[in-house]
């Protein structure tokens, strides 16, 4: 165990005592809006975390963040950061997916990026669980940008019933 791991498992015990099913959940981006936003989908879905590791740039190492009622103490996202990482939420943008979804998968992740990395990557599962869950057959899941998500979520329950075959639609985000 390396001295920053160390470090933070002092920092950061575990958060759940059920090991049986708890995961240790990093999130990439910890600092942004997204990140915080997963950290909150994580609380109110009682999703269960014996460790959470929030990873961020250098700048924002340090920062406390709010999680089950405890403060959790920022890490700057490095190289070692996957160690016994089960679950890795990615939301810092593509070329930080690219340098580290890889790494985090070497170490045993699971990794889930929102960015756009790996969304036409061959053999990388495009899910959105309500849609396609079946999909999710591998170490690295890749979710459709937020429109796209919402549209298929509209769209799923009609083409069960008649099925779509082609959408026409605009953005302007």
């Amino acid at each position: 165990m390396s001295s920053a791991q160390s470090a933070s498992q002092v920092r950061n015990p575990p958060l759940s005592t059920d090991a049986r099913r708890a995961r240790r959940v990093a999130i990439v981006g910890a600092t942004g809006a997204v990140g915080r936003e997963l950290m909150t989908c994580l609380e109110r879905r009682n999703f269960p975390v014996s460790e959470l590791r929030l990873l961020a740039s250098p700048r924002s190492a340090g920062q406390s963040l709010p999680f089950q009622g405890r403060e959790v103490v920022v890490q700057a996202l490095g190289l070692d950061s996957f160690a016994g990482v089960d679950v890795a939420l990615f939301s810092a943008g593509a070329g930080v997916s690219r340098q580290y979804a890889p790494l985090a998968q070497a170490a045993g992740a699971v990794v889930v990026d929102n960015s756009s990395a790996f969304r036409m990557q061959a053999g990388t599962p495009l899910v959105v669980p309500e849609v396609n869950a079946q999909a999710l057959t591998g170490g690295l899941i890749a979710n459709p940008n937020c429109v796209a998500a919402i549209a298929v979520m509209a769209l799923w329950p009609l083409h069960r019933r008649n099925p779509v075959t082609r959408v026409i639609g605009a953005t302007y985000q």
